[in-house]
């Protein structure tokens, strides 16, 4: 694989290593709601993540990721539409799915 695109993945395992360390240690959304800096720094951080998808689909559309779409998209909606991006989503994607992102990712660079 081309040396740019080992960089986006390594650009996204490093955003999700990244995002796993702002959120706060007991997981509570409460705390999360309540800090900027933390939303700020993972909603940041989720937008490198769709970034990096985007263009390693462009230059390798075969490879599959899960939700790469809603991934993008999500990227797009936080730049784009950063007035309409819920707290509820970006902490379920927090919580929740870039586990899954980062076992395909670290697959992609054993490839």
């Amino acid at each position: 694989m081309e040396r740019e695109v080992l960089a986006w993945l390594e650009d996204i395992i490093q955003s999700i290593d990244e995002i796993e360390i702002f959120l706060p240690e007991n997981r509570n959304f409460y705390e999360f709601q309540n800090d900027l800096k933390t939303r700020k720094a993972i909603e940041r951080n989720i937008e490198i993540i769709g970034e990096a998808v985007s263009r390693v689909l462009r230059v390798h559309p075969e490879v599959k990721i899960t939700n790469a779409r809603k991934i993008v998209d999500t990227r797009n909606r936080i730049i784009h539409g950063y007035d309409s991006v819920s707290e509820e989503i970006i902490w379920a994607i927090a919580t929740k799915d870039l586990l899954k992102l980062r076992e395909e990712v670290a697959e992609l660079l054993n490839w």
